[in-house]
């Protein structure tokens, strides 16, 4: 199952846009979409209520009765929006089940210098650094008449990124976003500039997309695959809401419980108590 990771840890840089419409596009394609919103303020969510559900169906992470974040049975493809301010072991867990990260990018100092260190921090990851999670960049809101999308190539290219181009400056997307759609739900003949701009992030992103098994994603021969959400299950086996898959790499963001637990593991006599005790073990780890 591909997943797409939107990061940035600064705020206000478009990153619920791209969500949205990478979202729409892959539904639009005729995958089965979730569009997940970490983000504490739940951008992407409150856009999905104003979407008319005769559009191409784009689903939210569901949440059961303790507050468990649950994959929709049947979903192939998942797009995450995440919050920004992003750093240490939740961007850490965001990379461990990402297969790709687009970082949407302003034209400003203040945006080059964030991105700059949240790209200093994932190429420090392992996923990142040898190539298992990609990881590109796209300049959001730029003025055409200006130099700023040749300058965030510059700069993107000198850190070793790929940048894949830019997104306008444009009430379009402010219009579209407000009535739940995206430039991908209008007229092609409204927005060709537009779907212009799109086409090399798509281009870059499509390998990925098509696969029928991502990075990390048992392989159809190994025995796990039955169990994958979205697999061939009879429906009538098919509860309504999949549970996560022990040892996938959705488990890891949502806290689910493996089903079989392993026997506890002797403590290292080195490993002070408190730490193997999980005392110091950070709260969102524990959910």
């Amino acid at each position: 199952m591909p997943v797409i990771a939107v990061v940035n840890r600064k705020g206000g840089s478009g990153k619920s846009t791209l969500a949205a419409h990478l979202a729409v596009w892959c539904a639009r394609q005729g995958h089965s979409v979730m569009l997940g919103d970490v983000d504490r303020q739940q951008s992407s969510r409150a856009w999905l209520r104003r979407r008319d559900p005769a559009l191409p169906h784009v689903a939210p992470w569901a949440m059961d009765q303790k507050n468990v974040l649950r994959v929709p049975s049947g979903i192939t493809h998942v797009v995450l929006d995440t919050p920004g301010g992003l750093h240490g072991f939740e961007l850490a867990r965001v990379v461990m089940f990402a297969d790709a990260i687009l970082m949407p990018v302003c034209h400003s100092v203040f945006d080059r210098e964030s991105a700059a260190a949240c790209h200093a921090e994932l190429m420090a990851l392992p996923r990142v650094a040898s190539g298992r999670c990609r990881l590109a960049t796209v300049g959001m809101r730029i003025d055409g008449r200006t130099r700023a999308g040749e300058v965030l190539r510059t700069w993107s290219e000198e850190l070793g990124m790929p940048f894949l181009g830019v997104l306008r400056e444009t009430q379009l997307y402010v219009r579209s976003l407000e009535k739940g759609l995206t430039v991908f739900d209008l007229a092609p003949s409204l927005v060709t500039a537009d779907l212009a701009q799109w086409d090399p992030i798509l281009q870059w992103l499509r390998p990925l997309l098509t696969a029928p098994v991502a990075a990390n994603d048992p392989s159809p021969s190994q025995p796990q695959a039955a169990a994958r959400v979205g697999s061939s299950r009879p429906s009538s086996l098919k509860p309504a809401q999949d549970t996560l898959i022990h040892g996938s790499r959705l488990s890891v963001l949502t806290g689910a419980r493996p089903l079989n637990p392993a026997p506890p593991v002797a403590r290292p006599p080195s490993l002070p108590r408190a730490v193997a005790d999980g005392a110091q073990i950070p709260q969102f780890l524990k959910r």
